[in-house]
């Protein structure tokens, strides 16, 4: 299914969700102001995860103040790799990634060296909250560098890929893999340029691919056949997605997570406000399965039967 150009009534007829609905039905309705924190604050997010005993990427330090810039180097002796991000932030801003340490000296996964001046003067805008919602005062996280699972090898461009699932009532109803580009400067951003690859709900396999909202079957720097795709765990990362819905209690959520060759699949962020182009990716509109976990009513599913019933009832070979 292509979507560009469609007329109103077709994409409604097509199921597609348009901002507008997404915003006032679903996360108007279902998401809490109140526990807005626990997913716009990726240190919440992470504090919480860990209490509920869900996998995230090892912390390695937090800058709360300017001062405390300055002790950023003795944080990362000994790391081979980190990542320093706004708590914050959305949409992919303010995120240094170092993929390499030689002594004193980093390096971002396209070779370029970073020096201390940049990393003090990026921090610095971090904690001004130049990344952040609002433009509200921050702090920066410093965090262990993921080493992506190797069967990504080749889908992805000198960056993490990251599984985007769409959480509703605690039913996983529609995943993407996002995959970095050159475009992307090796982020898993699709407005930055990330190629973002549809997977089957029930199977963890790809179906459709996108980049800048336009089909495309090879990923633009590798030529690798997108489609071929098989996300591995892939009950796991939808275990995990389900249950992240009882941790911040957001009725219309996006998790993203990640799979570490060696500590398996991450918690990387949770969105509160996920973006609608997953349908792009897909293939296909996301209402139709929203009204189905809508036309279950009151239920007391567990984390496990909700995997289980999302896996038979939203594959794309489901007719539910």
């Amino acid at each position: 299914m292509r979507f560009e150009f469609a007329m109103p009534s077709s994409l409604h007829k097509s199921g597609v969700l348009g901002m507008n609905k997404r915003n006032i039905d679903y996360i108007g309705r279902y998401n809490p102001r109140k526990f807005y924190k626990r997913v716009d604050d990726k240190l919440t997010t992470k504090q919480l995860a860990i209490a509920n005993d869900i996998a995230v990427p090892a912390l390695i330090g937090v800058v709360r103040e300017q001062h405390e810039i300055e002790e950023i180097p003795a944080m990362v002796e000994g790391e081979s790799g980190f990542v320093i991000k706004p708590s914050k932030g959305s949409g992919g801003k303010g995120i240094l990634v170092i993929t390499k340490v030689e002594g004193d000296r980093y390096f971002k996964p396209n070779g370029q060296e970073v020096t201390h001046s940049e990393i003090y003067r990026h921090v610095s805008n971090i904690l001004s909250g130049l990344f952040s919602l609002g433009g509200a005062p921050d702090v920066g996280i410093v965090e262990g560098l993921i080493q992506f699972d190797p069967v990504f090898d080749g889908y992805s461009y000198e960056g993490v890929p990251d599984i985007r699932l769409i959480v509703y009532k605690g039913f996983p109803v529609m995943g993407m893999l996002r995959l970095s580009t050159a475009a992307s400067d090796g982020k898993a951003n699709l407005h930055q340029g990330a190629v973002g690859v549809g997977v089957d709900i029930g199977t963890g396999k790809g179906l459709h691919a996108v980049q800048f909202d336009t089909p495309v079957d090879l990923h633009p720097d590798t030529n690798k056949k997108l489609t071929d795709i098989q996300v591995p765990q892939w009950d796991f990362l939808l275990n995990t997605a389900s249950k992240a819905y009882e941790m911040c209690e957001m009725g219309y959520l996006g998790t993203d997570m990640v799979l570490d060759k060696v500590k398996g699949p991450l918690l990387l962020e949770l969105n509160a406000r996920p973006g609608l182009a997953i349908q792009i990716a897909n293939g296909r509109g996301i209402l139709p399965y929203l009204n189905h976990v809508d036309s279950l009513g009151n239920h007391n599913m567990t984390v496990s039967k909700r995997v289980e019933y999302a896996k038979k009832h939203f594959s794309h070979n489901a007719e539910s």
